[in-house]
């Protein structure tokens, strides 16, 4: 089956974890246009890991830390190429459990939970919660984490609270309530969702 980007559809895994490192700390449309403009600069995963560091850091620019993510691109397909033995594939991934699939993306310096959880749940349906920060104030106001939680802590306190066939669903839901009515400075907490589960008293 043909993929994107000039690959296989195996490939797709290191697609969506690539458009994951550029989303970090950005907004979603910056993240479409530095996705767009590094995919459709380069022909293949090969030339994107054989790119000058400040060329590829100047073709993502749009999405801020261009440097950093730019080495945590290139360090990534790295890591990808010498697992697979020459493929920019990871497919491998799917036959892991969960634990360790997150695990093997996680030791890639700059892949941080969130990242690691995006690409498994997102692209293989792995049970796996991924907690942005819209996901962490929402999971910490409704009291589903402890409130002093680190990021890590908060993924793993939700992994194990939230059912399996939920982790997905929930993820939505809490980022669109994130952005809707429960924003970090100014939240809307008249309205019923948060009147009836939020224990937040004013924010």
């Amino acid at each position: 089956e043909a993929g994107e980007h000039g690959t296989t559809a195996d490939a797709r895994g290191v697609e969506q974890l690539l458009t994951t490192i550029l989303s970090q700390n950005v907004a979603d449309q910056n993240t479409r246009r530095a996705a767009d403009s590094l995919f459709g600069t380069y022909d293949d995963y090969r030339a994107i890991e054989d790119a000058p560091v400040e060329e590829l850091a100047e073709t993502i620019r749009v999405a801020g830390l261009p440097e950093t993510k730019a080495q945590r691109i290139q360090r990534s397909l790295a890591a990808i190429r010498e697992e697979t033995g020459g493929a920019y594939s990871l497919a491998f991934l799917d036959a892991l459990p969960t634990s360790e699939a997150k695990s093997w993306l996680t030791e890639i310096k700059g892949i941080g939970p969130k990242t690691a959880s995006v690409v498994l749940n997102f692209h293989f349906g792995k049970p796996t919660m991924a907690v942005d920060t819209h996901v962490e104030r929402v999971s910490k106001r409704f009291g589903l984490v402890p409130e002093s939680a680190s990021n890590q802590r908060a993924h793993d306190v939700l992994d194990e609270l939230i059912p399996d066939e939920l982790k997905y669903p929930l993820h939505v839901l809490l980022i669109r309530h994130g952005r809707t009515h429960c924003s970090a400075r100014s939240p809307d907490c008249d309205n019923p969702v948060c009147v009836a589960h939020c224990d937040c008293e004013g924010c």
